[in-house]
């Protein structure tokens, strides 16, 4: 799950260190012991540090593993000194952890090198317990996780084929600042060289993901005007185009604009989007590669950390309408809901036998099929990187999907747009509170509840956590 350093602290005086250091390494063998049952791999250091070269070298040597985040860890009484030469000696986001053994000053240890780590502004986090406890290791597994996700950006790419959407300003984010705080760049490719790839795509490949897709979907509703199974292979040859395109030019995540340019004079790119989120396309099983509609970087970025901290497809949808009768969001737009959502099963026979491809509608004018199911119910983790004068923010929230019987399912998709796709959420946020606050009109989720890990993204990445409940 995460690569954790542990670094033990001890007494820098000889015949302290002497006698304390068998507790010590029994404490540390427990704590290890308690990581890698939860699946993390621990690089421990090779010594315990009792003196200030002991503290640079070993954090060195832990650094050197490429560890995800440090644990200092303090069974007894630990010259402060030792953490501040440490915490210099790597980059990595530290966890200080105090053992709760009360026969042994663990935690006025912690408490001495925090405060110390205070004083020079180093970010740190704190956690204490037995070594053996899961919720300590849980703890700091949030934060190896979180700190997995965060480090996982830096050094990456992301593709954006075409410009600003529409004039959609929270779609476009500024390339300095992700160097500079994310250490992503940012690859820009012309729509056209999509265009001319897809031209050149393997026909053969595009009829088999034609019948594919054919065989396995609730329906592909095929109206002789806006969708024909020419422009279903069509957006099929789109996504092999895009796939060729992110092996070439080693993109880790995409967007592509889309509107106006290709979905008024080629296809609309919902299906190219859809099966890219997806785990699997009709060649089987395959990683999912995060691609936002309308390029929109700050959507795509929420989406790329969503992924790496709850390892399943990301959802990306409009905030579409908000039946205030029910307190329940249509999270509504085409094309971008991935296929997994329709019953976020492993199969994806269960998932396409509730799609439905039907024609595009009167947006695009180029036509296409749009990939239409409801999202299966549970509870979801939603939100979003905005930014407020310039600064960005993560605002979070819990909620849940629901699904209702056929004729209420009807009902509520009628209101809005029923070629789309849609997902019916409960927030554990205010309407009055969302609609006043939220940054864009894209939101994001994935399922279960991982708002403790995106707290850490947040705090780790240096960003202001904007966290709505109820009350």
């Amino acid at each position: 799950m995460a690569r954790i350093g542990v670094i033990s602290i001890s007494d820098g005086r000889d015949h302290v260190h002497a006698r304390n250091a068998d507790f010590i390494r029994l404490k540390q063998d427990g704590l290890v012991a308690a990581l890698t049952a939860a699946g993390h791999e621990v690089v421990a250091g090779r010594e315990l540090v009792a003196d200030n070269v002991l503290a640079t070298t070993v954090a060195r040597e832990v650094a050197a593993a490429d560890v995800d985040v440090t644990v200092l860890y303090y069974a007894v009484w630990s010259f402060p000194h030792f953490t501040m030469l440490a915490a210099d000696a790597t980059r990595s986001p530290l966890v200080l952890v105090a053992s709760t053994d009360p026969t042994e000053p663990g935690l006025v240890g912690m408490l001495a090198a925090g405060g110390a780590l205070d004083q020079i502004g180093r970010e740190h986090t704190r956690a204490w317990g037995a070594p053996d406890d899961p919720e300590l290791a849980a703890t700091i597994g949030v934060q190896a996780t979180a700190a997995a996700a965060v480090g996982s950006l830096r050094g990456s790419t992301f593709g954006r084929f075409g410009g600003r959407p529409m004039g959609m300003n929270t779609a476009v984010a500024n390339t300095d600042q992700w160097q500079r705080q994310f250490g992503i760049d940012v690859e820009e490719i012309d729509q056209y060289e999509l265009v001319l790839r897809a031209e050149k795509a393997d026909a053969a490949e595009a009829r088999k993901a034609r019948e594919w897709i054919e065989r396995h979907a609730a329906g592909v509703h095929y109206d002789g005007a806006k969708l024909t199974p020419e422009l279903l292979e069509r957006q099929i040859r789109s996504y092999i185009a895009v796939r060729e395109i992110i092996a070439e030019r080693h993109l880790d995540f995409s967007g592509i604009k889309g509107q106006p340019e290709l979905t008024e004079n080629f296809a609309t790119m919902d299906v190219t989007e859809a099966f890219l989120n997806d785990p699997y396309d009709w060649n089987g099983p395959k990683d999912t590669h995060v691609c936002a509609t309308e390029a929109d970087m700050d959507g795509a970025l929420t989406m790329q950390l969503f992924k790496q901290i709850a390892r399943t497809p990301v959802l990306f949808a409009d905030v579409r309408h908000y039946h205030a009768d029910r307190d329940i969001w249509d999270l509504c737009n085409s094309g971008q809901h991935a296929t997994w959502y329709a019953a976020r099963s492993d199969d994806p026979a269960e998932n396409l036998a509730k799609v439905n491809f039907y024609p595009e509608v009167f947006f695009f004018p180029a036509g296409g099929a749009s990939v239409q199911h409801i999202a299966a119910p549970g509870q979801m983790t939603l939100g979003r990187l905005t930014r407020e004068a310039g600064e960005y923010r993560l605002q979070l929230m819990l909620g849940e999907f629901e699904n209702y019987d056929e004729d209420t399912n009807r009902a509520l998709v009628e209101q809005s747009t029923p070629e789309w796709p849609h997902a019916f959420a409960r927030l554990d946020a205010p309407g009055e509170v969302f609609l006043s606050r939220f940054g864009a009109n894209h939101v994001h989720a994935v399922p279960g509840d991982h708002r403790a890990a995106l707290r850490a993204v947040a705090g780790q990445l240096g960003v202001r956590l904007d966290e709505w409940t109820r009350g």
